[in-house]
């Protein structure tokens, strides 16, 4: 009867730790993540450079238009329009000095700034570019830190 009731503990603990874990890693498949943060009208920025997000792979999709503004103040930031991504976990927001961002490999070569996490994978959103910034931003990248894996990157021009 004990032995019954340590396999039956273990195959509880086991089945919760794994249905834990496929939960986290699988539910962002199915479940997204909707902002719609409010992005400047052109009357109170400069646009300075523009892209469209693209597909990485079969499997990570992305569109919608990411622009580097410039307010009268001076501050900088990236605002995404008519974005969507898949979903994924712990997915970030990267400057990236590269303008040539095709995978994974391009992306962890190339020198590059976490610009925070991913605030949700459609919608519109903004995020603030440092004063201090040391190099030419050449592309906006979506990026699963977890994985390192790229899951849409814009080219800016």
């Amino acid at each position: 009867m004990r032995k019954w009731l340590l396999v039956v503990a273990i195959v509880w603990i086991v089945g919760f730790v794994m249905g834990n874990a496929f939960w986290y890693l699988a539910s962002p498949l199915w479940i997204d993540r909707v902002v719609s943060e409010q992005v400047p009208d052109s009357g109170q920025f400069t646009a300075l450079k523009t892209g469209t997000f693209k597909n990485a792979d079969g499997a990570h999709h992305g569109q919608g238009t990411a622009t580097i503004t410039e307010t009268r103040a001076g501050q900088k930031k990236v605002s995404f329009t008519g974005f969507e991504v898949t979903n994924g976990p712990d997915l970030k927001v990267y400057a990236v000095e590269s303008s040539n961002i095709t995978d994974s490999n391009s992306v962890l070569q190339s020198r590059r700034l976490n610009l925070g996490t991913l605030k949700g994978n459609i919608g519109n959103q903004n995020y603030a570019l440092p004063a201090d910034l040391d190099f030419t931003v050449g592309a906006i990248v979506i990026w699963c830190e977890q994985f390192s894996v790229l899951f849409s990157a814009a080219t800016l021009k």
